[in-house]
């Protein structure tokens, strides 16, 4: 059984169900390398000011080192019963150093402690998410410059809209998850303050060089206030908040592939690597993990509340409830990453059907606004076209034609200005190519993109 290191003015006889209650050594365990990193930069400028000899940091650093290769060879197994991570480390190299191992807690609280060991953990955690987002854009560029003239439906209110191509709709996805990355390194630039040396609220009389440590632990200055340095979680709501709208971009894609690849619209087949049966109906191919996606972003928005419903109500400076911030943000990162990662082959293996796209596409009449456009071109005031666009279609629709063959006398009936180039100015692939405007489905326009978007990954 673990010793309390508290024990002091209570004999620390605690319930056994209040231990279990009040430990979070099993979840905070995995925040290992990151306490020992933080250990060793702190030895450090405790020898640095003379607080300690140069021979007792070099020997806590040994020590700690060979704490963190035993963890990680597995040699080394976590004491469960031990209250955090924290009391286990140094309980290890007390065990291992002696009464050298009691001095390393010098100038600091586990207030402190913890706030640098999850900033250093998301730090990390961050730049992973971030190499993730960027393979998965990278994916959906690939697929975009497959299908970049592959002409299929743009909807809204999920009705047949305007043409446009599968790969402009693709690039849709990576311009939406280059802002996740852009939310979530603006994040980390804030997340990149050190509060060591804030103790347990108040700081230290210890003549500490808190610059020093930070700059030895990567970070880029110092939280300037000690209450707050141990008091707020702001980096971890943020960084809740970044993956909460990651996860809502991955959701609606996801509802996309699963309408995609329904037999209602057949326009893409999914990898039989991602998909599953049906334990009693042989035809089926299931997009469970489009739906997974979508349903673990519920999951993550729950992380999120969980958190900003945690530290509504704190006083300040440290109190226990912020305890409570480890599972949810390591929830949603670890939720996040695998979303990203199994995402990204569901679209790296997806195939489109071409002609499924360009047969709903002619059927849908999104050609009506360029029918429009054409009587604009020909001196109608737009209003009037409109009118007349809308009357055309309705006749195509009662006769089952579509403006692509409807007769020339019959577009007469409505507008003496209607010649054989009508054709032209309704043929789909036209239509597309004519969006020639910035960020359009016009092919040049769509290179225009995927130049800027491998742009920015580079």
């Amino acid at each position: 059984m673990a010793k309390k290191m508290w024990e002091g003015v209570t004999e620390a006889n605690t319930n056994k169900a209040a231990d279990d209650f009040n430990a979070s050594i099993r979840f905070d365990q995995r925040m290992y390398k990151q306490d020992i990193t933080g250990s060793m930069a702190h030895a450090r400028m405790l020898a640095k000011q003379g607080i300690l000899t140069d021979a007792e940091a070099d020997a806590l650093c040994d020590g700690l080192a060979g704490i963190l290769e035993d963890l990680q060879s597995g040699k080394l197994p976590v004491d469960e019963t031990a209250e955090d991570i924290h009391m286990f480390v140094e309980q290890e190299l007390t065990q291992r150093l002696g009464d050298v191992g009691k001095k390393l807690h010098t100038a600091r609280s586990r207030n402190d402690q913890v706030a640098l060991d999850i900033r250093l953990y998301l730090r990390e955690e961050t730049d992973i998410l971030l190499e993730k987002i960027r393979g998965f854009v990278r994916v959906i560029a690939d697929q975009a410059e497959v299908y970049k003239d592959t002409i299929c439906p743009g909807y809204t209110h999920l009705q047949r809209a305007q043409p446009i191509t599968f790969g402009h709709h693709l690039l849709s996805y990576a311009m939406m998850l280059l802002r996740d990355a852009d939310r979530l390194r603006d994040c980390r630039r804030r997340m990149n303050m050190s509060p060591i040396g804030c103790c347990a609220l108040a700081g230290t009389t210890y003549d500490t060089d808190r610059v020093f440590e930070a700059g030895r632990l990567g970070f880029d200055g110092i939280c300037r206030n000690s209450l707050d340095g141990v008091s707020d979680r702001d980096f971890a709501l943020e960084m809740l908040s970044d993956i909460a709208i990651l996860m809502m971009h991955l959701s609606r894609m996801a509802e996309e592939v699963i309408l995609w690849s329904s037999w209602e619209f057949r326009f893409v087949k999914l990898d039989d690597a991602y998909t599953t049966g049906s334990s009693i109906m042989p035809q089926k191919r299931n997009p469970d993990m489009a739906e997974l996606v979508r349903g673990k972003t519920g999951r993550v928005y729950g992380d999120l509340m969980a958190l900003l419903t945690t530290l509504k109500g704190l006083p300040l400076a440290y109190n226990k409830d912020m305890q409570e911030d480890k599972e949810s943000i390591f929830d949603a990162v670890d939720t996040a990453k695998a979303c990203v990662d199994i995402f990204t082959g569901v679209i790296a293996t997806l195939k489109a059907i071409p002609e499924n796209m360009k047969k709903a596409a002619g059927e849908g009449f999104i050609n009506a606004t360029d029918l429009a456009d054409y009587l604009v071109r020909k001196g109608l005031p737009f209003r009037s076209a409109y009118k007349i666009s809308g009357q055309i279609v309705k006749q195509c629709m009662q006769e089952g034609l579509v403006l692509e063959n409807l007769p020339l006398e019959k577009y007469r009936e409505h507008s003496e200005l209607f010649d054989t180039d009508v054709y032209d100015a309704v043929d789909l692939q036209n239509c597309v190519n004519r969006r020639l405007s910035a960020g359009g489905p016009g092919l040049a326009s769509v290179e225009e993109q995927l130049n800027w978007v491998r742009g920015q990954l580079d």
